[in-house]
């Protein structure tokens, strides 16, 4: 099997499904802009080989980097970015190169644009909140009286918080339509509650092989756009309604073959429309696993491993290694620069060096989301992860 692997050195830890494929007997492919002597050695080790182009961006570049392979190597059976952001190019070249096992162009849209998502909810049965396409002020406001103040603006297509505002008066409505980027934008009614994620690798008939789920805070707009510290978990199990809403969710999208997060608003009250407090709404898809560290999180979680799982997806259509039944919380905590804080990072290492998992500094590109330093702890009670949240965040 020959698979190509989309700029496999970002995000970082994306060398881990090169190693399990490779593990595998695949032939890995990396294609990607950064330098051969610039990959971490781990993934050197688990590529075949590797062809640099200077930009992603530019198509006929990383056509010709494919075409390359498959005249080196024979048919190319899989082509996969397992990011957000290429999976426009990913589709193209698995069309231009008739490689069947991903989405195709044509399909594209469903899964990039948050308007054209909506339908795909509604086929399945589940609520979510209205949705505006961004034209003009005046459209805005027709909307605005279904709705009413406040409302969230976000790129039509984009990943994360980034650009993403809360339009709470008149003028600020009128301030972000003087500033409006060229891209499209959405608007959407403000829906009140915490996020959570259900994430999951699907097989060839689009049936769940691992099923998990993350807890976010409220607002992942405040966390980048004020700077705020960034904590969330990984759940020891999927709430049944997020399941079975999860599950539908996948059916109506069509989803095979991937690692996908779809992210959930739980209801904090109850509201006409969507549902009682307590009730899973969907906020929106990502046919990708979840950013930053949370596939590692979710290892750490459920004492699995989810590139093995994922990979296993890939070359036997099937999942080979078996459920633990050992499940934890998996807590991340991620500090910001120049913060005051009551406990040092060495106080935080000798409280919770027997359960902490990981701690590091966060590459500058996702530090935004995720803070300039992070912590992450395996712990079996809410009243640990209470303890670890308290130590981690008091400042002076």
């Amino acid at each position: 099997m020959n698979f190509i692997f989309i700029s496999p050195n970002f995000p970082q830890t994306y060398w881990n499904f090169c190693d399990r494929l490779r593990r595998r007997g695949v032939t890995v492919l990396g294609i990607g802009d950064a330098s051969y002597d610039s990959l971490e050695p781990q993934l050197k080790g688990a590529l075949n080989e590797y062809y640099r182009v200077d930009s992603l961006e530019v198509y006929e570049a990383v056509f010709k980097a494919v075409a390359y392979f498959s005249h080196k190597y024979g048919k190319i059976d899989w082509i996969e970015s397992n990011n957000e952001y290429w999976l426009e190019l990913d589709a193209r070249l698995r069309t231009d190169f008739n490689v069947t096992t991903g989405v195709q162009q044509k399909d594209i849209e469903k899964f990039k644009s948050k308007a054209a998502q909506k339908k795909y909810y509604a086929k399945g049965g589940i609520p979510t909140a209205r949705q505006h396409k961004v034209s003009t002020l005046e459209a805005a406001l027709g909307f605005l009286d279904q709705t009413g103040y406040p409302v969230i603006v976000k790129p039509e297509i984009g990943v994360g918080a980034e650009a993403t505002y809360k339009i709470g008066t008149p003028a600020e409505l009128e301030a972000f339509f003087a500033a409006k980027p060229s891209v499209p934008y959405v608007m959407e009614e403000f829906v009140t509650g915490d996020i959570y994620s259900y994430d999951a690798i699907c097989d060839g008939q689009g049936r769940p092989l691992f099923e998990s789920s993350a807890h976010f805070p409220p607002s992942m707009m405040d966390v980048v756009n004020l700077r705020l510290d960034m904590s969330y978990e990984v759940l020891p199990a999927v709430p049944e309604q997020l399941r079975e809403r999860g599950r539908a969710t996948l059916k109506a999208f069509g989803v095979k073959n991937r690692f996908v997060h779809f992210e959930f608003f739980r209801l904090d009250r109850d509201r006409k429309g969507l549902g009682v407090k307590g009730d899973f709404v969907g906020l929106e898809t990502n046919m990708r696993p979840a950013g930053g560290y949370t596939p590692d999180m979710m290892d750490y979680a459920h004492s699995t491993d989810v590139y093995t799982i994922w990979a296993d997806m890939v070359t036997a259509g099937k999942r080979l290694l078996p459920e633990s039944g050992d499940d934890h919380w998996c807590v991340y905590y991620g500090r910001r620069d120049g913060r005051d804080y009551v406990r040092s990072h060495e106080e935080i290492c000798r409280l919770w060096g027997d359960k902490m998992v990981m701690t590091g500094r966060i590459p500058a590109a996702i530090a935004p989301d995720l803070g300039d330093a992070m912590y992450m702890v395996q712990i079996r009670s809410e009243a640990e992860k209470e303890a670890f949240l308290r130590d981690l965040s008091q400042t002076r």
